[in-house]
């Protein structure tokens, strides 16, 4: 794993603990040699994370499209940033610029992102890992509802198990490194 992409929150949210686990996210990707892709803002969780990757000398590549960057949005302070014509274009690059996938809390365009690169996953477009922080049991609600999708016969368990999910930045980053892509199984119903 070269890359991470991270998606994360535009905001740091009520609850400290989100800031410090992008912040030793951001290190421990650093450390590791892993570069880090995301949004290329330099507000929220967005911010921590780059700033963290930065401080600890790691590469941190910023994806953001022209209307935010127009709104002042943008990171001056990583290794780059490009600026993309739109939302898809900046959701495009990003997966194109990575190995891996994690999300942090984060707000509708966290859940869009990750919710893209699964679907992406399970029509077999990319093989790439994908995974979650799930900082205080931020993404409970989430993980019950794609367990109800799987008992509702809207979700096949192997395509629910594609999604990562750890609670510490250390175990993510171990499990992202070491996943083994699924064989694609052809289409049928959950």
């Amino acid at each position: 794993m070269r890359r991470l992409c991270v998606f994360c929150g535009s905001s740091k949210g009520r609850d400290p603990r989100h800031a410090e686990e992008a912040r030793a996210l951001g290190k421990l990707a650093a450390r590791r040699g892993i570069g880090l892709v995301y949004g290329g803002g330099h507000v929220g969780l967005m911010g921590v994370l780059a700033d963290a990757a930065m401080a600890a000398g790691g590469e941190v590549v910023g994806v953001i499209p022209e209307k935010l960057k127009e709104l002042e949005l943008g990171h001056g302070g990583i290794t780059s940033l490009e600026v993309v014509s739109s939302m898809h274009a900046r959701k495009a690059r990003m997966a194109e610029l990575s190995d891996a996938f994690a999300a942090l809390p984060g707000g509708f365009g966290t859940l869009d992102e990750l919710c893209e690169v699964l679907t992406w996953s399970q029509l077999g477009y990319h093989a790439k890992p994908v995974g979650l922080l799930n900082t205080g049991g931020f993404f409970g609600p989430l993980l019950k509802l794609l367990d109800h999708q799987v008992a509702e016969g809207f979700l096949a368990p192997r395509h629910r198990s594609l999604l990562l999910v750890e609670s510490r930045p250390e175990a993510l980053l171990d499990r992202l490194a070491a996943h083994a892509a699924p064989k694609p199984a052809p289409f049928t119903e959950p």
